[in-house]
């Protein structure tokens, strides 16, 4: 995990000093300062719904989307290099030309290259090391090189036609797992339907054209980028978007029919087999109590003891030695 404290480390040495009005921080952790809550114009942008409503129940002002001018910005660097370069573009491309921006990541999140990239096209002003990472900032103009950092981390076209950019979940192509979760969309799959974790829209469009008896279909997606190209890629009027966390789900005024999902299985680099479990429960939650959950699955992951939690009846319908398709039955009430 990073350290959130990291990236006040220039301010806390006496290094600089943050400019009066509005300061961005993109893709900032849960955990980030408290003092920065207080201070006036502060701005949070976070895509991703989970830590957007922690940072929401800590007093932060939260968009996923962030716009106009600031005085100063500070990003958090993620796992994927190209979203990583292109937010510290615009990160400057948005502050006034006498801000600063200030950069904090981890070695393994690639600061260190991101580092000797920045460097190759402006100047640094400063770095610092603490906690297995570094931050360095940086400010004056836009490097030209900037502009195609931004463009290279747009929404593209795949192969596929999809739209989808880096970071998402298999943006370059269609995961195997889903393409064999979705040859099981068959005349079951009707009425009202929720797809948990439906990333840029792959599963539900699949089911919307395999399944005539389809009522409306209900997109819940906890990164907002993704849920804006599933709006691209799944234009039938039954589809119906939500930026959503998954686990955080309660029991709604009209259950589900059907549950179509292929979690995740990490946040960080290691597999976090927690995050399937609790897709596993709020399938449960949202399911009539004759509804069907198809989940499809890396195989090794332990989601059966989870299962047999939370459905009365589930079995393996096809599994390869990377992929498992389950179809579990009548969820259990909660107790």
């Amino acid at each position: 995990m990073s350290d959130p404290a990291r990236i006040l480390l220039p301010l806390d040495e006496g290094l600089l000093a943050l400019p009066d009005g509005p300061i961005l921080f993109i893709r900032p952790s849960a955990e980030i300062p408290q003092e920065l809550a207080a201070r006036e114009g502060f701005v949070c942008e976070q895509g991703f719904k989970p830590v957007a409503d922690r940072l929401e129940a800590r007093g932060f002002t939260v968009v996923p989307v962030a716009g106009g001018r600031f005085s100063g910005a500070m990003v958090e660097l993620t796992r994927n290099r190209a979203e990583n370069m292109a937010n510290v573009a615009r990160a400057l491309r948005l502050v006034a030309p006498d801000g600063v921006v200030l950069v904090s990541g981890n070695k393994t999140d690639g600061v260190d290259s991101l580092l000797k990239a920045v460097r190759k096209v402006t100047d640094i002003s400063g770095v610092l090391s603490k906690s297995h990472g570094k931050v360095f900032w940086l400010s004056g103009a836009v490097p030209a090189a900037f502009a195609d950092w931004e463009a290279a981390a747009g929404p593209k076209r795949n192969p596929a036609g999809y739209l989808t950019a880096p970071g998402m979940f298999s943006p370059e192509k269609i995961d195997t797992g889903s393409e064999m979760l979705a040859r099981y969309f068959d005349k079951s799959v009707k009425g009202a339907v929720a797809d948990l974790g439906a990333g840029w829209g792959y599963l539900a469009q699949q089911a919307l054209a395999a399944c005539d008896r389809i009522e409306t279909l209900d997109l819940y997606e906890a990164e907002y980028s993704a849920l804006e190209a599933a709006r691209t890629n799944v234009i039938d009027p039954r589809a119906r978007f939500h930026w959503a966390d998954v686990s955080a789900l309660g029991k709604p005024a009209t259950p589900y029919q059907t549950v179509i999902s292929n979690p995740p299985f990490h946040q960080s680099r290691a597999a976090e087999p927690s995050i399937g479990i609790g897709f596993i429960a709020a399938a449960a939650r949202i399911l009539k109590p004759s509804g069907q959950f198809l989940m499809v699955a890396n195989r090794q992951l332990p989601y059966e003891t989870a299962l047999e939690a939370h459905f009365k009846h589930w079995e393996i319908l096809e599994q390869d030695r990377a992929f498992k398709v389950v179809r579990a039955r009548r969820p259990k009430a909660a107790r």
